[in-house]
Parts: C-alpha cells; sequence; structure tokens
C-alpha cells in the first residue's frame, strides 16, 4: 500500500472474494435524537415514548436509516474504507432496534469487478445475533493506480 493512503483503506488490488469488515455500536437516545435533527425525521416513533408504546412495535425505535448508516460506516471506514464511492444500496429492514441495543454492522465482499473497480457487498446488521437489516451495496474501490 502506498504511504499516502489512508490507513484501513484496502485498494482494489488487494480486495479478495470473502473478505469481512464489521463494527460494534449501541444505539443510544442521543444517537436517535441527532439523526432525527440532523435527517429532520421528526416520527413520534423514534422520539416519544407515550406515542410509540402504542404502536405495532410497542416502545421506540431507532430510524432505520439510522442503522443504515452503520453499514456506510463499514464501508467508509474499513472495507474499501477512505476514498470509497457508493454506486447502490439495497436494504430490507426485518426488525426493529431499539435505544440501547448494541448492532453488529457487517460487510462481505461477494463479488469483485476489477477492471471496473468495482465491488459488491452483502451487508447485514443484528441485534443479539438476529438480523434487523439486510441488503447489498456496489461501490467504487480506491486504487493505488490512481492516488
Amino acid at each position: 500500500m502506498l504511504d499516502n493512503m489512508p490507513r484501513g483503506t484496502i485498494c482494489i488490488e488487494d480486495i479478495e472474494m470473502g473478505m469481512v469488515r464489521h463494527l460494534r455500536k449501541v444505539v443510544t437516545d442521543r444517537d436517535i435524537e441527532l439523526f432525527a435533527e440532523v435527517s429532520t425525521d421528526r416520527n413520534p416513533v423514534h422520539l416519544d415514548d407515550d406515542y410509540a408504546n402504542d404502536t405495532i412495535f410497542e416502545g421506540r425505535i431507532a430510524h432505520g436509516m439510522l442503522t443504515a448508516g452503520l453499514i456506510s460506516a463499514v464501508i467508509g471506514e474499513q472495507l474499501p474504507g477512505h476514498g470509497t464511492v457508493y454506486m447502490g444500496q439495497s436494504l430490507k429492514f426485518l426488525a426493529p432496534v431499539r435505544p440501547g441495543d448494541m448492532v453488529h454492522a457487517e460487510v462481505k465482499v461477494i463479488d469483485i469487478e476489477h477492471a471496473k473497480r468495482r465491488v459488491k457487498l452483502d451487508c447485514r446488521c443484528m441485534v443479539d445475533g438476529k438480523k434487523v437489516l439486510i441488503g447489498e451495496a456496489t461501490v467504487l474501490a480506491p486504487s493505488r493506480k490512481f492516488d
């Protein structure tokens, strides 16, 4: 890897099928409040205990896109890392994430097009071993040839 490539970045030349990277994060009330502020999504199911208790979730839940943002963090910081460009993402939300939940976000390389620098990643988030989000991302990976 070249000296000016950010630490943790994996260039297309070094990406291999089956590579996996992950992170773990506890979703806090503050995370949910900040996401509501930044996104302007103030749905009371995320912010109001009384309201949320009367929904099918029987309590407050994190924004789905906050959870999906953890996938983005793994991609942008670890695999491939800094310099990666998102090209597409599919998502399916399987279960709610609640304040206090420890989310395990993981991406795995499932396809590589070296000539186009494209990488397809299987994406998942889990809470207590249960999948809460699944999907696939296509990204443009950094290359040593374009430094």
